[in-house]
């Protein structure tokens, strides 16, 4: 049975999935280099701990959300990570949306430490992780996530396996590619409309009345509409899952005009400065 957890990483998604464990009255263990939000984890019930080692060391279950190039660091940069740290027959699942081949890697890794492994990439904004309504894509052997299913359930709603270690890393490929065009097209519909003469919410009421209805759209929509930015699902993400998409297709000699369009705009976003808004805020480049 689950009751020690270690977690690292508390960004926008990390901190909410860590404070919905809490009220499952798991002793929890958190790291993070952003000290200030240690802190409001500690006050809600939360151990720190000094190194992504401390964070591992004695627990039954450690979770790992961060950027890849934040991972490996924290997972292989020496005495302090979490892999010199972590116990055999611990299980540690990665939620982080990384390459195959950074996945593959820390797999393998953890089986040379005979730690069991699953891959997880949550997919969701800081509101689903909030509302503990996330979506948990996940690679490994179906009993070992048997055995984590009561912990994922504080922050997902929907728990998917998808199947051998690899497969929910590709399937979050695919994921990041629909969000990101979606998120585009509804952008330039906002846009077109507006100079065509039409409010923003005139035109939302029209797209949910018929086939392209989406919770997307409503969400996203009604927050370009109010103005409103602050980051739920931070663009520069956005735009590191198309990047992804787009070396896969290369490696597959796919051609993707759509990803391409829809980068395009993402790169301009991230010039611009927005990579810390919400990704609704390439709206933004289009409205130049």
């Amino acid at each position: 049975m689950v009751k020690e957890i270690g977690f690292i990483g508390l960004g926008t998604v990390g901190k909410h999935m860590a404070l919905n464990l809490l009220k499952g009255n798991y002793r929890l263990t958190v790291y993070d280099s952003q000290k200030d939000t240690v802190k409001e984890l500690v006050k809600a019930g939360a151990t720190a701990a000094p190194t992504p080692f401390a964070a591992a060391k004695g627990r039954d279950l450690v979770l790992v959300i961060l950027p890849e190039l934040e991972e490996r660091e924290a997972a292989l940069g020496g005495e302090n990570s979490f892999l010199k740290g972590i116990d055999p027959g611990t299980i540690l699942a990665d939620m982080g949306t990384h390459s195959l081949e950074a996945t593959r890697e820390l797999a393998a890794q953890a089986g040379k430490a005979r730690v069991m492994f699953l891959e997880a990439p949550v997919w969701g904004t800081k509101e689903h992780a909030a509302n503990g309504l996330l979506t948990l894509l996940v690679g490994g052997d179906p009993s070992l996530l048997s055995r984590c299913r009561e912990v994922f359930s504080f922050f997902a709603l929907n728990i998917i396996h998808i199947g051998e270690i690899g497969e929910a890393t590709r399937m979050k490929f695919i994921v990041n590619l629909v969000q990101a065009e979606l998120m585009e097209a509804l952008a330039e519909g906002l846009v077109f409309g507006e100079k065509l003469g039409f409010k923003a919410e005139k035109i939302l009421e029209v797209l949910e009345s018929g086939g392209v209805a989406s919770p997307l759209f409503n969400a996203k929509g009604r927050s370009i509409a109010r103005g409103d930015f602050s980051r739920n699902l931070a663009l520069k993400y956005v735009r590191e899952g198309l990047q992804a998409v787009q070396k896969v297709a290369l490696q597959h000699q796919l051609d993707l005009p759509g990803m391409e369009a829809a980068l395009r705009v993402y790169d301009q976003a991230v010039a611009d400065g927005r990579g810390e808004e919400d990704f609704s805020a390439i709206v933004k480049v289009l409205r130049k």
